[in-house]
C-alpha cells in the first residue's frame, strides 16, 4: 500500500478490552482500525448459526464478529493462529472457509502467537506488502504498553467495584478511563494517562469496612478475559464484595510469547505455571490447562479465599484440567468453582451458583478468623 493510497481497515475480534490495544496499534502504524460493535446476542447468534454445533465458544463468537465487521466495511480481519494441541491451531482455517462460503471477500490475516517480536513484523509486513522496520517497532510497543496499561486498569476496576457505596460507580469511571484510552495516538499521551486514570477511579465512593473476599478466575483465557461470553462474571461478584484477578491476562500472555526473557526481571505465568503445576501435571497439554493447574496451587499459597475456573464446552485441555482440580484438592484447602459456558448457558442458574460460592468463601473465612481469635486468647 502506498502512503497516497486510501487506508486500509484492518479489524480484530473483540476479547474484552483487545480492540483498544489493536487499534491504537494500528494507528500508530498508519492503518485504519475497523472495530465491530462489541459482542453481542446478535453477535453471537451469528456465530452459531454458521459454525459447527460441537465448536467451542470463542469461535462462534469470533467468527460472528468477523461477519459483522466485514458487513460494516471492513478490509481486512486479522486472527491470532497458535500452534499445539488446541482447536485455535485451526480456527484460521475454518474461519476462512466459513466466510468463503457466505461470500465474503475481506482478506485475511493472521499474527502467529509464538514468532514473537519476529511474528509482530511479519504481521506489519504483510499488512502493507513491505517492510517498516521503523513503523512496526513504533506500533509494536504501542500495542504491549497499551495492554499492561488496560491490564492495570482492570485491576483498579475490580478494587473499586468490590468497595463501591452506590453500585455501578467505578465502572462508570472506568468506562471514563477507556474513553481516553481509546484516543491515545502516541506513545507519550499513553504515558501521560498513568496519573489521570488513577485519579478518576478514586473518585469512586468507596466502604472501607466493607468485609471483602478475595478470588482469582482462571480458565480458557478468551473466556476469563471477555465479559460478554463470561456473562459479566467478575461485575456480579463485585456486587456482592469480591475483589477478582484474573489469572490469565492478555499482558501475562504478552511476556510468555511475545517479550524477549532478556527484558523480563520476573518469573513469567508460564514459568510459574511449570514449576507449580508439578506433581499433578508435568507437561503441557494444550490451550490453557497448565496454568489452570498452577493457579489453583498459587491462590492458596497467596491465601485467597477462593478460585473460579472458567471453560468453553467440549474444550479438552480444560476438561482434563477440571478432572485435576479434585486432586488437588486434598493438598490445597482453597474452594473451586467451576463453570463451563456456552451459548445456552442461562444467567439464573449461574448467578445462584455464584451466591452460593460466595456465601461458602465467607462462612469459612468467618470460622478461620473465629479460630484465629480463640487460639490467640490461650
Amino acid at each position: 500500500m502506498k502512503k497516497t493510497d486510501k487506508k486500509i481497515k484492518v479489524a480484530f475480534p473483540h476479547m474484552g478490552t483487545i480492540s483498544v490495544a489493536w487499534a491504537a496499534a494500528l494507528r500508530e502504524f498508519g492503518v485504519e482500525a475497523y472495530v465491530p460493535p462489541y459482542t453481542s446476542k446478535k453477535t453471537l447468534s451469528l456465530g452459531v448459526k454458521n459454525a459447527p454445533e460441537a465448536v467451542c465458544l470463542p469461535y462462534k463468537l469470533i467468527l460472528g464478529n468477523f461477519i459483522e465487521a466485514i458487513e460494516g466495511g471492513t478490509d481486512y480481519v486479522a486472527m491470532l493462529a497458535s500452534p499445539g494441541c488446541c482447536r485455535l491451531g485451526v480456527y484460521g482455517i475454518n474461519i476462512q472457509s466459513a466466510l468463503a462460503d457466505l461470500g465474503y471477500e475481506a482478506k485475511y490475516l493472521e499474527l502467529s502467537l509464538y514468532d514473537g517480536i519476529k511474528g509482530l513484523f511479519k504481521f506489519f509486513h504483510d499488512l502493507l506488502g513491505r517492510t517498516d522496520y521503523i513503523a512496526a517497532a513504533k506500533a509494536s510497543l504501542m500495542m504491549i504498553r497499551m495492554v499492561f496499561a488496560l491490564d492495570d486498569l482492570e485491576t483498579l476496576l475490580a478494587y473499586y467495584r468490590a468497595r463501591e457505596v452506590k453500585i455501578g460507580e467505578a465502572e462508570r469511571h472506568y468506562n471514563i478511563c477507556l474513553g481516553w484510552y481509546r484516543k491515545v495516538n502516541s506513545l507519550r499521551d499513553l504515558g501521560k494517562l498513568k496519573k489521570a486514570v488513577k485519579k478518576e477511579m478514586a473518585k469512586t465512593e468507596i466502604d472501607k469496612n466493607r468485609e471483602i473476599l478475595n478470588v482469582d478466575i482462571t480458565g480458557e483465557i478468551y473466556l476469563v478475559g471477555d465479559p460478554f461470553s463470561n456473562q459479566y462474571i467478575e461485575r456480579e461478584l463485585g456486587k456482592m464484595g469480591v475483589q477478582t484477578r484474573r489469572s490469565l491476562t492478555v499482558g501475562s500472555f504478552l511476556k510468555d510469547a511475545i517479550i524477549p526473557k532478556i527484558f523480563q526481571s520476573k518469573e513469567t505465568h508460564l514459568q510459574r505455571a511449570e514449576k507449580m503445576a508439578k506433581p499433578y501435571l508435568n507437561r503441557d497439554i494444550g490451550g490453557d490447562a497448565l496454568e489452570c493447574v498452577s493457579d489453583v496451587a498459587f491462590a492458596h499459597v497467596n491465601k485467597k479465599d477462593g478460585i473460579i475456573h472458567i471453560s468453553p464446552f467440549t474444550c479438552m485441555p480444560e476438561i482434563m484440567s477440571q478432572n485435576i482440580f479434585p486432586a488437588m484438592r486434598e493438598n490445597h484447602n482453597i474452594p473451586i468453582l467451576t463453570l463451563v459456558m456456552d451459548e445456552q448457558s442461562g444467567k439464573a442458574g449461574y448467578i445462584t451458583r455464584l451466591e452460593a460460592f460466595v456465601d461458602l468463601m465467607r462462612r469459612k473465612k468467618r470460622k478461620a478468623s473465629v479460630s484465629i481469635k480463640e487460639e490467640q486468647k490461650v
